[in-house]
């Protein structure tokens, strides 16, 4: 039976200026079941607007449903539903946004019921993706994911999709249109597979090039819109798109940033992350993600004005567990701090030290974050003997700039040095290193 709980809406107002004529007008529900917060809920459904706003669409009401746990059928039980959809309705509502995953077969009953289109969280951030990727890479990304989200829904769009006609003229070569749109999806998806592996691998050339060159890489990671395009234009002068919306940036990018003590390194921008990133997109993104885990230094940037920034770090490391980045070394940074309350940002940096406050928009902090940087990428150079030949010069020149040079004494072979160089150089100096 449902669980009939006291409604928890309220009217959304528009929060974003200058509607487009034409964009659908969204519902958005949500479900807190047992043993969930109930503020979390709501923090979520409020995300949910912004990810829906960002997507085009008017989020014009919202509802938060308590179960013991979901429908089978429905997610929300047959009375709950009964009540929303007559809401829908008479709201002339043009498409349903839950704020929770649904399977096939609760979405093809939900839309039944709502007589609109109903989405799910994660079928809403993959079109999100698909209209902010642009890159080749990106692209291919993206459409694998939202192939592999459908793939399953085919079932159920109609019985012309999945059944026969038994009738003379009615009789096909013995394939039903749902297995023939299935195989067509399946061959592109293995066809967009090889495109990225290819992609992969020339990404990959160029991660083994950036290691022999031993230049250190640091990779932005953290909540999307948390101002890691922005940091990313300040550091190294790059001119990536920003905006104050969700998922602004989707292709990866990598510059050149100069630390104060001279030495290069490399930032890398990534997607944003976002509570319940789909798997789908973290196993498409997988290849640019690869940036992330090969980093030798992660700058975990913090949206610091956001109500729950706690929430917003469990969630980008939540996602860097799944791709197994945990073990990178991380800056915490919390941006935006002329925004944010005072109090607020005394609250953060007291329960994160370690922190380094900052506002990549009016420069603020910038210093200290370069200094912390360049400390942290220290504290992982290692002590090595090398004999370098004379023929190599270049590599002599480019271990003064990376290395903190010991000693340094010439021979009939070439140049003997002992210096403390990043880990990340090991590979290229292999063949150099002397016991």
């Amino acid at each position: 039976m449902s669980e009939r709980a006291p409604r928890q809406r309220r009217r959304l107002t528009a929060t974003v200026t200058d509607l487009e004529v034409g964009r659908q007008r969204a519902f958005l529900v949500g479900v807190q079941l047992s043993g969930h917060n109930g503020m979390e809920a709501e923090r979520s459904l409020d995300e949910l607007a912004l990810l829906t706003a960002t997507a085009g669409s008017e989020p014009l009401d919202r509802e938060l449903v308590r179960r013991s746990h979901p429908n089978p059928a429905t997610f929300i039980g047959k009375g709950k539903l009964t009540e929303l959809a007559a809401l829908g309705k008479a709201q002339d509502i043009d498409v349903v946004v839950f704020d929770n995953e649904l399977t096939p077969a609760q979405q093809r009953n939900l839309q039944q019921a709502f007589g609109c289109d109903v989405v799910d969280r994660e079928a809403l951030i993959l079109d999100i993706f698909a209209q902010h990727a642009h890159s080749r890479e990106g692209s291919i990304q993206v459409e694998l994911a939202l192939l592999r989200y459908h793939l399953p829904r085919l079932r159920g769009r109609g019985t012309q999709l999945s059944q026969q006609g038994a009738g003379i003229g009615t009789r096909g070569p013995g394939e039903t249109k749902l297995e023939t749109d299935q195989r067509r999806i399946r061959h592109r998806i293995s066809a967009l597979e090889r495109q990225l592996v290819e992609l992969t691998k020339s990404r990959q050339t160029q991660r083994k090039a950036r290691k022999i060159a031993a230049i250190p890489q640091v990779g932005l990671v953290g909540y999307t819109n948390a101002g890691k395009s922005t940091l990313l234009n300040l550091l190294t002068g790059a001119d990536v798109l920003t905006e104050d919306r969700l998922f602004s940036t989707v292709d990866p990018t990598v510059r050149r940033a100069i630390l104060p003590d001279g030495r290069f390194v490399l930032l890398s921008d990534t997607v944003g992350f976002v509570r319940r990133l789909p798997h789908q997109l973290v196993q498409a993104f997988h290849s640019t993600l690869q940036e992330v885990r090969e980093a030798d230094l992660l700058v975990h940037l913090v949206d610091a004005t956001d109500p729950d920034p706690d929430g917003q770090i469990a969630a980008v490391r939540e996602v860097l567990a799944e791709i197994e980045a945990e073990h990178v070394p991380e800056l915490l940074v919390f941006n935006k701090v002329d925004a944010a309350d005072a109090i607020a940002i005394n609250r953060l940096v007291n329960i994160h030290p370690e922190a380094v406050p900052i506002s990549a928009l009016k420069g603020t902090g910038i210093e200290a974050l370069l200094e912390r940087i360049g400390a942290m990428l220290n504290s992982d150079r290692v002590p090595v003997r090398l004999e370098i030949p004379y023929s190599r010069g270049d590599l002599l020149a480019e271990l003064h700039r990376i290395a903190e040079v010991i000693v340094e004494k010439h021979d009939e072979a070439g140049t003997v040095m002992e210096a403390r160089v990043p880990r990340s150089a090991l590979v290229g100096l292999a063949p150099y290193l002397s016991t």
